[in-house]
Order: structure tokens, then sequence, then C-alpha cells
């Protein structure tokens, strides 16, 4: 068994996980579902990027988080988003505050990618392991407070999940945030992470 294929993106976060993280993920081996898996079935993480959405479906998703085409059934909720400025994940998330706005109209690739992976995870799709990690190549940096925002809304995406990803991994050109949704998940939302630069030596 070879221990990667040509793929760039799963040979790159390998590498930067075990040269910035230690020899823990030295034994990292290059599969399918999830993309690496440690051989003892102890740690399997999802490799992927966020990418820009269909324009369509982005026009769509932008008219939602503006308020238009409310469902009747959803008025309510809505009014509150309005008052309060957040969305708190109301309706699946389907509809943002205008204090989350800024941020998500620039992370939509980020926002449905996670959507995607959690949802994934929790069917079972990516077999059996111990433990879950996900590794998002970020097409633009982020800031601490942004990142933070990331952990808090994944955390309580997968907060009533069985099946859920322990750590999250933000890569970005110069920086690696290693993210750990299990404290935020028991910390009820309480954004945990360490940021690690990235060499280009690497």
């Amino acid at each position: 068994m070879k221990k990667f294929n040509t793929n760039f993106f799963e040979r790159y976060a390998q590498i930067t996980l075990e040269t910035v993280l230690g020899d823990e993920f030295a034994d990292l081996i290059n599969m399918d579902r999830p993309d690496l898996q440690k051989p003892d079935g102890s740690l399997g993480i999802e490799v992927t990027r966020a990418m820009e959405p269909k324009k369509d479906v982005a026009l769509s998703m932008l008219k939602e988080m503006a308020g238009f085409a409310v469902n009747e059934e959803d008025r309510d909720e809505v009014e509150q988003i309005i008052r309060s400025g957040y969305g708190y994940g109301l309706q699946e998330g389907k509809y943002v505050g205008r204090l989350e706005y800024d941020y998500w109209m620039l992370a939509l690739p980020l926002r449905r990618i996670i959507e995607s992976k959690v949802a994934k995870v929790a069917s079972g799709f990516y077999g059996e392991f111990q433990e879950y990690g996900l590794y998002i190549f970020c097409k633009d940096d982020l800031t601490e407070e942004e990142v933070e925002l990331v952990v808090e809304y994944t955390a309580d995406l997968q907060r009533h999940l069985d099946i859920r990803y322990s750590k999250m991994y933000l890569s970005m050109i110069d920086r690696l945030y290693v993210c750990d949704l299990s404290a935020a998940f028991l910390a009820e939302g309480v954004a945990t992470f360490v940021s690690y630069n990235i060499s280009r030596q690497m």
C-alpha cells in the first residue's frame, strides 16, 4: 500500500501536521473516506478545500441572508434574528444575522463545506474511527476572531450528533489553526484553538 498518491493537498496536509505537531501524525496514510488515516483506526482526518459555490446557489443564499423570500413559518425566528443581530443556528443555519453577515458573506464556501462534512461524518460516511479530524484549506486569511466564530459555529452544528469531529485544522498560506472542537462542545461553544506558523521551508 503506497503511503501517498498524487493528491497534493492531502500530502501537504499530512506533511504540515507531522512537521508542525510532531511524530504523532507521522504514520498517517493516504486513503479514502477519510483521506488521512492511522493504521490502528484511532484517527481519521478528512481533507478538503473551501471552494467558491456556484453563482446561482450563492445568490440564492445571499437573498436568504438578506431576508428575502422568508417562509411564513420562519417569520418569528427571523424577527428574533433581526432584533439580536445573530442567527444562533436558527432554522439549521439557513438565516444569518447582520452581525454575522460581514464575516459569513466572505466565508460562504467555508460555511458550506463545514455543513457538508459535518453531515457526512455524522452519517457514518467516513467509517469507524476513535476520533475524527477535519482539515480545511482556506483561500482567505482568517483573523483569530473569525477562527473563533468558525469553531463556535462548527461545535454548535455538531452539538446533538453522536459522531462528530474532535479537531479541526484551518490551513492558510503561512498559518495553521488547530481547533479543539471537543473542548468547545464541553464548554458550550467556547472556542479553543492554537495558532502555528507554517514556514516556506516545509
